[in-house]
């Protein structure tokens, strides 16, 4: 979306632990600011291969691949009547915000990572709907070796 800028903050605590080679995710939380949201998650994944590169453009990592990306926030809004719809935009098209997160260093012999992902969010309201004053996220987590996390939401944000 052209009307988004973003940056993140990766905050982790490490340890060589065991879990399954999906990335999955929970706990998804929003602090709310003037100007900006960030949405916060918890992350683990078995294979500790979070991220990619900024040289990983070809293939399946190409411009334009779904892969392109690994993390995906869906938007919705709280519509008076139909309850939770995603948001379009001027086209009428559905709102998803992707991003392309960096790898995650980890030493050769880490089996498992965990940790907190935060995504800081600017313009995130949608300016093209009057129903945009209750939103959320859906949240998806997409490792190197294309493994796709769970899908959680995060809780409603209320514009100030």
């Amino acid at each position: 979306m052209s009307f988004l800028m973003i940056s993140f903050l990766i905050v982790s605590c490490f340890k060589s632990e065991t879990y399954p080679i999906e990335p999955m995710i929970s706990d998804a939380e929003v602090s709310n600011y003037t100007d900006s949201i960030v949405v916060s998650f918890a992350f683990q994944d078995g294979d500790a291969d979070l991220g990619l590169d900024p040289a990983d453009t070809t293939g399946v990592y190409a411009p334009g691949s779904y892969y392109y990306y690994n993390i995906y926030l869906d938007y919705f809004e709280k519509d008076d009547t139909d309850g939770w719809v995603p948001g379009k935009d001027l086209n009428g098209d559905t709102i998803q915000f992707s991003y392309r997160i960096k790898p995650i260093s980890v030493s050769q012999n880490t089996k498992g990572i965990k940790g907190t992902m935060d995504v800081t969010v600017t313009s995130y309201a949608n300016p093209f709907s009057n129903q945009s004053d209750t939103i959320k996220f859906k949240i998806k987590l997409i490792d190197r070796a294309l493994h796709e996390s769970n899908i959680i939401e995060t809780p409603e944000i209320i514009s100030q």
